[in-house]
């Protein structure tokens, strides 16, 4: 059942990635296990999916610590300061920094353990109050300049959220933007080439318009059940 989700989000992006004269292999699938037990997680990781995404942190700490099978941690959720202590020893990838505090304080905790995290910056591209996000490309710079000097961090990329909708050329735009922000600020941050866009419901899309990760959760395990905890599962 799940070797067969697999194959046909794989096809999916074979194709979608042919389509912008891509290689398939360029696209790294992020396996979003939010809420879902850790035998969901192993079941997907012997099937050979190796990036797992969580958006809690203590969640994340919890299940990255007793997870030994060698996966990848990206940490895909609205990061608050108090709670990065929860993910800074696991995370990979940390795919929601949207301010220089937040930048900061994660720089201070990494270089506590000797780290270089790598972070993308998170922008808001579809302009909703209730995302959250760098506004526009000034912000996005003024932030990567601030972000300069700290020697702890590593910025590898962009990550964005489009609106929940079925309208493809709104999704377009938003992905377009966050290429488009991605391409201007490599001039100047090489390190800048990670497009994180794309969910179940549009990835497709978002790597016809250059998505480098696309971070993948109902298609792979389903709705998921809120009324109990991952523990509980």
């Amino acid at each position: 059942m799940l070797k067969d989700k697999l194959k046909i989000i794989q096809e999916n992006i074979r194709i979608s990635a042919e389509k912008s004269n891509r290689d398939f292999s360029e696209i790294r699938l992020i396996a979003v296990s939010k809420t879902n037990p850790i035998r969901k997680i192993v079941e997907c990781f012997d099937v050979g999916i190796i990036d797992f995404g969580e958006n809690k942190a203590v969640e994340f700490r919890d299940k990255s610590e007793i997870i030994k099978e060698k996966v990848i941690w990206h940490f895909v959720g609205h990061l608050q300061r108090n709670k990065i202590k929860y993910v800074i020893k696991n995370a990979d990838y940390i795919h929601s920094v949207e301010s220089f505090k937040l930048a900061e304080e994660i720089n201070k905790r990494a270089k506590q353990i000797d780290k270089v995290q790598n972070i993308l910056f998170e922008v808001n591209t579809s302009n909703e109050d209730s995302k959250f996000g760098l506004k526009n490309y000034d912000e996005l710079y003024e932030l990567t300049t601030m972000c300069e000097p700290l020697q702890n961090i590593n910025p590898v990329g962009l990550m964005t959220m489009a609106s929940f909708t079925q309208d493809e050329k709104e999704l377009r735009k938003s992905f377009k933007t966050l290429r488009t922000m991605r391409d201007e600020i490599c001039n100047r941050y090489s390190s800048i080439k990670e497009l994180s866009m794309g969910m179940t419901n549009d990835y497709t899309i978002a790597i016809e318009e250059g998505a480098t990760m696309v971070r993948i959760g109902t298609a792979l395990f389903g709705t998921r059940d809120v009324t109990l905890s991952w523990s509980e599962k």
